[in-house]
């Protein structure tokens, strides 16, 4: 049986913290395990990025770990009461100089800015969206709105503009922090919120390199403004989240299906991954099955070709953890048995700017078209794989390092399956025999299957890959 093509991302959190709930995820295809730095102590987080370490090592998995930085929220400060009970047509006033628990008369909001950035009719999206207000009037610091779509607001819920415009920081006080704190942690990725352009990503990129962190950037789309620069952010960064739930919000949920099809399409165009977040399985936080609307929300995403989906609160605090990563995992199975999931022209009449591009373009449409088990890739950072697994296929691409920190980065993209192989303890006209003999070891490949083979003329050189080779796989020790 082919292995899931598509890759699972889970959050770690409080009913998942411990050693055998996190080998159970990995052990039920969680690929790659994240941690959400908008909650709890630094040292805590500390804690559950070794612990992963510790389990994926002694399951012999390689598994990518992803931080997530809290990064810039606008939210409503302290009420007076337990919860505010918002009716359509009340009154409610936001000033940010307030600092004292707040009522309909006047809340406090975390964003000094605020009452230069709204204008008269500008719509205001609470609590991820599900209270709406309407801009009235402003005066001096005191922002007064009208409800439109009321509920109940409790303390420090978010603030959304529709259509973007609030103009936070991307990189708060915390993030840098957490930046330098994270060195010498296991990290393969860091997740950047509420990036606008791609300075915002070039700035983060510098941060790391001052301490050495070879980490790669996730960007998450989840402004208004960034789906305007998005071709930038994309090239600036090594992947891409659509981060549904504040996007949503911003851009306004009918517009959601089609911005994260442009979204994916764009990303693929450009070889970079892209992981599909939020709400994807939110039924099955206190249910034990999905939807079927989820179901379908999900076998959408792989159509599109996303490269993971993310599962957040439905691991992090679900009462199911463990069941919604194995019934994700069925889902994908599923949707990428689909017609539109398998193999296809894109890029086939494109022109190639490097070597080792025309390589991996050519084994993608010789294994579509030739009776082939599997591509296997040697490969030092990770490149020739991610250029393969932009063309759809149901032919599993085994890509091979030395090196475990591409290993854990190629947990990311679809249909790659990272194997570790140290090419430098053979010779070098042997690496290809030894390398088939291998996966012949671990069953993946049997004697006698066909495979394509991918490779550098020169070991230890990334992006050197100009060679292919149409291999029988024998046994060789």
């Amino acid at each position: 049986m082919k292995p899931r093509r598509t890759k699972i991302v889970a959050t770690l959190g409080p009913a998942t913290d411990s050693k055998s709930k996190i080998t159970d995820l990995i052990l039920a295809g969680a690929n790659i395990l994240r941690i959400n730095l908008s909650h709890g102590t630094f040292e805590q987080q500390k804690e559950k990025i070794l612990l992963a370490k510790e389990c994926a090592t002694e399951l012999n998995k390689i598994v990518g770990i992803l931080v997530d930085l809290q990064g810039p929220k606008i939210r409503i400060q302290a009420l007076e009461e337990r919860y505010l009970n918002l009716q359509e047509n009340d009154s409610i006033v936001l000033d940010p100089t307030i600092t004292y628990p707040g009522n309909t008369d006047g809340v406090g909001v975390n964003h000094p800015e605020l009452p230069k950035e709204v204008v008269v009719g500008d719509e205001l999206l609470l609590d991820d969206g599900r209270i709406t207000l309407s801009v009235k009037d402003i005066q001096g610091s005191r922002v007064i709105c009208q409800v439109i779509s009321g509920g109940k607001l409790l303390p420090f819920k978010g603030l959304n503009k529709k259509g973007g415009g609030l103009s936070l920081p991307s990189l708060t006080e915390k993030d840098k922090q957490d930046i330098r704190s994270i060195t010498g942690l296991p990290i393969d990725f860091v997740a950047l919120s509420f990036p606008k352009t791609a300075d915002d990503i070039r700035y983060a990129r510098s941060l790391l390199k001052e301490q050495n962190n070879p980490a790669h950037i996730v960007a998450k789309i989840e402004r208004a403004e960034a789906i305007e620069n998005i071709d930038e952010i994309i090239e600036a960064s090594d992947a891409v989240m659509v981060a549904r739930g504040d996007l949503g919000v911003e851009i306004g949920y009918a517009e959601l299906p089609g911005i994260q099809k442009y979204i994916i399409n764009r990303a693929s165009l450009s070889d970079k991954a892209v992981i599909t977040a939020t709400q994807m399985m939110e039924s099955m936080i206190t249910n034990p099955i999905p939807t079927r609307a989820e179901v379908s929300d999900v076998a959408n995403a792989i159509l599109d070709g996303t490269d993971a989906v993310m599962l957040s609160a439905e691991t992090a605090s679900g009462e199911f953890p463990i069941k919604v990563v194995a019934i994700l995992h069925e889902i994908c199975k599923a949707a990428e048995r689909q017609r539109f999931a398998r193999a296809a022209r894109n890029r086939v009449e494109s022109l190639c700017e490097r070597s080792d591009e025309s390589i991996a373009m050519a084994a993608m449409y010789i294994a579509n078209h030739l009776k082939i088990k599997a591509i296997v890739a040697l490969t030092e950072s990770g490149s020739t794989p991610l250029l393969m697994s932009r063309i759809r296929s149901t032919i599993p691409i085994y890509a091979m390092s030395r090196h475990a920190e591409t290993c854990r980065r190629m947990t990311l993209f679809k249909g790659v399956h990272p194997v570790y192989f140290d090419v430098t303890q053979f010779n070098a006209w042997d690496i290809s025999k030894y390398a088939l003999d291998k996966l012949i070891q671990m069953k993946i490949l049997k004697e006698g299957d066909n495979v394509i083979l991918t490779k550098g003329n020169i070991i230890g050189i990334g992006g050197n890959t100009n060679t292919l080779k149409i291999l029988e796989a024998k046994n060789v020790t």
